[in-house]
């Protein structure tokens, strides 16, 4: 029943000739004076009341934009509940965090600011600490033209920054636009991972990132840690395991990975997917090629990061 579902997927997208994935755009519009901002605030620990954490301190937007350790750590040395997701392309997010708690960018923001384990601040205190540095209300002064600072200046140029977090070129995306060819196992992995299924729930623009899926649907993913799942927020026990399908671009550079991080390695996580939510068993070879195509979803450097 699997087998002829998988084929009738391929046959589906072969014969329509529909491509399930979109090149990121090359170029994004953004302000840059705002974004340099925003940026300068993602760098700062000044946003956190220990003054011991930053943004970047648990998205390094230069290498992935994740966190390397399976839980960040925040204010006081306390640590989180959930492997922190990448921040480069959240733009294309349909929802963002895990769970999807948060509607648009500016909630998202908004989260960590005020979650007591990570910066542990408010937005009066947020206001307070940033009026009190002269370099922060000359910046204020000159991006906003106002001498009173706010908290949504600050979410607003945070937001800024992060639109402009896009990662466009990779070779994938410019195979897709006709400028270059992909290798024997890359493209036999491309092929692997839509007739697996993969497909599925990996597509679009950000390759994922654009629906819910459980973790486990074939095979029953058991944890005794109790994550921030789907169920957190819509309190429904029906969405127990459920979590934002994660984005595929640049997942070479985003390990451990899983909510809860517990595949350390691309391979450890393309077997745990394809026996769990596909019921396939690949071969080595197979895992091999498609992670030969994951690969190529690695792109440029986000260009705000290169501009004084």
């Amino acid at each position: 029943m699997i087998k002829k579902s998988l084929i009738f997927v391929s046959i589906v997208f072969n014969l329509f000739a529909i491509e399930p994935i979109s090149p990121i755009p090359a170029h994004v519009d953004f302000n840059y004076k705002k974004a340099k901002l925003g940026q300068d605030l993602f760098f700062t620990t000044l946003l956190s009341k220990d003054n011991s954490t930053s943004c970047l301190s648990c998205h390094n937007v230069y290498d992935g934009g994740a966190d390397r350790n399976p839980v960040s750590i925040g204010f006081a040395g306390k640590k989180g509940n959930i492997q922190s997701p990448t921040v480069l392309n959240a733009v294309y997010n349909f929802k963002q965090f895990w769970n999807g708690r948060a509607e648009n960018l500016k909630e998202q923001a908004a989260g960590p600011l005020n979650n007591p384990v990570e910066h542990n601040m408010n937005p009066k205190s947020i206001v307070k600490v940033l009026e009190n540095s002269k370099e922060f209300k000359d910046k204020f002064h000159d991006v906003y033209k106002t001498s009173n600072i706010t908290y949504d200046q600050v979410l607003d140029a945070i937001v800024e920054f992060e639109k402009a977090l896009t990662t466009p070129n990779s070779k994938f995306d410019r195979y897709l636009r006709g400028e270059t060819k992909l290798t024997k196992d890359e493209k036999e992995g491309y092929i692997l991972f839509k007739q697996s299924g993969c497909i599925t729930c990996h597509n679009g623009i950000n390759v994922g990132a654009n629906s819910f899926q459980k973790m486990g649907t074939f095979i029953e993913y058991k944890t005794e840690q109790d994550y921030p799942d789907r169920s957190k927020v819509n309190h429904n026990p029906n969405y127990k395991n459920v979590f934002k399908v994660p984005t595929l671009r640049n997942i070479s550079k985003t390990a451990p990975y899983f909510h809860n991080a517990s595949a350390t390695t691309l391979k450890d996580a393309i077997n745990t997917m394809t026996r769990y939510n596909l019921g396939l068993e690949l071969t080595e070879k197979e895992v091999s090629k498609i992670e030969s195509f994951l690969k190529t979803l690695d792109g440029e450097t986000p260009k705000i990061l290169e501009m004084k």
